[in-house]
């Protein structure tokens, strides 16, 4: 299993929401609403992010990928001077910084929201509501803000999404969604690749003959009743062997990245499909349910059932008076 495909293919975007922001200086928007990840572009002019730790703002030229990491509030700006105008927050209600909403007025079309229909900037905005147990490694193995210069490997894809931003035909949500994930896939692919990368240790492992042999046989099949001995014979070196080198190239022993893939894996299965708990439990590895709910509620702090019936707040299941503007209609959000 490739790691980037195995952990995004799972919890996919679903509803996810995407719009062309456009702009004419001086602007700068206020984003509060703790989204897991957003991804945008500058498809014209110039944006600067500015994060709320502090940090150095980020200035974004034409085909400049930017990806936010939630929950953490951040302004997106002409210049990281300028005091905001409007404020997102859950669920992607807009406002202005004294609560007045902003929706209505700012609507210029089909997903597309600013101050000026011919704007001298235009942002490509995509963000994904919810993030499931699988993409949640990944998440948590990047920064909070991660930028790619524009290049031949994105450009088309953005040029894809922005043609289809605007459109509203039958299935376009699935269209939408689907190439939001390509293009998240192809910045992550690139951001990993670079020289120097900072990634996370379970992909710098990946490459090492040994650990990477290991990693992907319990990645492939986490219901195997995998030892260390038995993954040691599989990648041709001793037992005591692979577990130190497991250890010091991943950060875990391979046994606790086991458990912890497999109640990700289980975690995943509980949410996106209608399986019993013991078929989920059977398909990660445990071979009772008790076994599974056990070390599903050590670890997550809620039983399986809770956990598959309280999920995260969906923006979209709430009531009519607290969304933005239904979804047949131009989109009045800034970012979901």
């Amino acid at each position: 299993m490739d790691p980037l495909a195995g952990l995004l293919d799972g919890p996919r975007a679903r509803g996810a929401f995407l719009l062309r922001m456009v702009m004419e200086p001086p602007w700068a928007v206020r984003i509060e609403d703790r989204a897991p990840i957003c991804l945008m572009s500058v498809r014209r002019g110039a944006a600067c992010l500015v994060p709320s730790d502090g940090g150095e703002p980020v200035r974004l030229g034409p085909g400049d990928i930017a990806v936010v990491r939630g929950p953490d509030p951040y302004t997106v700006a002409d210049a990281p001077g300028t005091t905001p105008h409007a404020l997102v927050g859950p669920g992607g209600v807009c406002t202005t910084l004294h609560g007045r909403p902003l929706a209505q007025d700012m609507v210029l079309n089909v997903r597309t929201w600013g101050n000026a229909a011919h704007g001298g900037t235009a942002v490509l905005v995509g963000t994904y509501l919810l993030d499931g147990e699988i993409s949640r490694r990944l998440l948590d193995a990047l920064p909070p803000l991660l930028t790619i210069p524009a290049d031949a490997r994105t450009r088309p894809l953005l040029d894809l999404l922005d043609a289809e931003i605007a459109q509203d035909e039958p299935g376009q949500q699935v269209v939408l969604d689907r190439l939001l994930d390509l293009l998240l896939i192809a910045v992550l692919r690139a951001w990993f690749a670079r020289p120097g990368a900072d990634a996370p240790a379970w992909y710098r492992a990946l490459g090492d003959p040994v650990v990477g042999t290991a990693l992907r046989l319990l990645q492939d099949d986490p219901a195997h009743p995998w030892t260390v001995a038995a993954l040691a014979a599989r990648a041709g070196v001793s037992r005591a062997g692979l577990a130190r080198r497991f250890t010091e190239l991943v950060g875990e022993p391979p046994m606790a990245y086991l458990t912890g893939w497999r109640l990700a894996v289980g975690a995943d299965l509980l949410r996106e499909s209608d399986a019993t708990v013991e078929a989920v439990a059977r398909k990660v590895g445990y071979s009772t349910p008790f076994a599974f709910s056990a070390a599903f509620k050590r670890v997550r702090g809620v039983s399986p059932q809770e956990y598959r019936v309280s999920p995260p707040e969906d923006p979209l299941d709430l009531p009519d008076r607290q969304r933005t503007l239904p979804r047949d209609r131009p989109v009045g959000k800034v970012s979901p």
